[in-house]
């Protein structure tokens, strides 16, 4: 669990928590022994995304295939049921995530779609699940080891040119370009919102790194703040100083306002005077560069993709990339960014001239 002293980082592991203890409750029974084990190795996230898609498995085994695998609801399916299923299910199961109906808790029916990167996800779930259970000797074979992972094909990554990271940093600033409506409500959030997005292009923090941000986070004297990276492991960032002036000017704002209990230390908070939600910062990401970059679907993920690509055309090293943007694995960087690599060869193909 992240440092006991962060009081948002606490609150959000324990509704994590008890979220996956709900999940868990929807599960068959032998599927606890599962999460026991992967618990030490795998945060919390990752068993709430196993949990979910162990119930969607579970739920198309007895509702598509009700004829091999007859039981009424998931919490009766048993390891022998699991010792049954062979390939041509696993498939007709990858088929099946490409589109389904599911009902959710207000009775209506919502629909699900997944693409390669989805299944992908999907079927890594269910290697981890059968797989502990093959070496337990509880299944007599790994089925899920005999099916292909759906190929991914690599897409090209979406960022902001740098004229247009000057277009949003001004627009964020004089609001020339909203509609009167969003006028109105710039001129109490041009500071915030300023502060935000140089704090994306500047630092390449994650969107969940951001919202967690508390005021004592940031020491200005070294132009640094601590963030919780993904699994809860704590992380030094430093800016420079563009980001810096931005950050000081809506902290001047920010000591004006008198925040709702329970959210007085948080950096950025909304208009509500509440720490502010993944949906407040997509909804303003999306607000501004949906006028400079009309063409590009831009996130905070893409702000985060804007930063790593300039730091690994300014710098070349791929390590300090992966580093600064919290990858565990370097290889994660290397395969979005060596498109990179390979753009700058075909640029030096063309430098040298054999004949004028």
């Amino acid at each position: 669990m992240p440092d006991l002293n962060d009081a948002f980082q606490r609150d959000k592991a324990k509704r994590n928590i008890l979220k996956l203890r709900s999940l868990l409750k929807e599960l068959p029974d032998f599927c606890f022994e599962f999460f026991r084990a992967i618990e030490p190795n795998t945060t919390l996230l990752t068993q709430i995304g196993y949990a979910y898609d162990l119930r969607i498995f579970f739920t198309f085994l007895i509702q598509e295939l009700s004829d091999e695998f007859n039981r009424s609801t998931v919490h009766d399916i048993s390891l022998a049921d699991l010792s049954r299923i062979k390939p041509i299910h696993i498939e007709m199961y990858l088929e099946y995530l490409t589109y389904y109906l599911k009902d959710d808790d207000h009775a209506t029916r919502s629909e699900y779609e997944n693409h390669n990167a989805g299944k992908k996800r999907k079927l890594s779930a269910l290697r981890s699940f059968f797989d502990y259970y093959f070496k337990k000797e509880k299944l007599p074979n790994n089925v899920i080891a005999l099916v292909d992972m759906p190929k991914i094909h690599e897409k090209a990554i979406i960022r902001l040119e740098v004229d247009e990271v000057a277009n949003l940093l001004d627009l964020a600033e004089t609001g020339e370009g909203l509609t009167e409506t969003q006028r109105r409500y710039h001129q109490y959030t041009r500071a915030r919102d300023l502060a935000m997005l140089s704090l994306f292009l500047g630092t390449g923090i994650r969107i969940s790194e951001c919202v967690g941000l508390d005021i004592d986070h940031f020491d200005f004297k070294v132009n640094g703040f601590t963030v919780y990276r993904k699994g809860g492991n704590q992380s030094i960032l430093y800016f420079g100083d563009e980001v810096r002036k931005a950050l000081l000017d809506y902290l001047e704002e920010r000591k004006r306002i008198d925040p709702k209990p329970g959210h007085e230390n948080a950096f950025f908070l909304s208009m509500q005077k509440r720490r502010i939600s993944n949906r407040a910062v997509q909804n303003l990401v999306k607000k501004y560069a949906k006028i400079i970059a009309p063409l590009k679907n831009i996130s905070p993920h893409k702000l985060r993709s804007t930063y790593g690509t300039n730091l690994y055309q300014e710098t070349g090293d791929i390590y300090l990339v992966a580093d600064v943007l919290g990858h565990k694995d370097v290889n994660t960087t290397r395969k979005h960014y060596a498109a990179l690599s390979d753009e700058k060869r075909r640029m030096a193909a063309k430098a040298v001239k054999l004949r004028e």
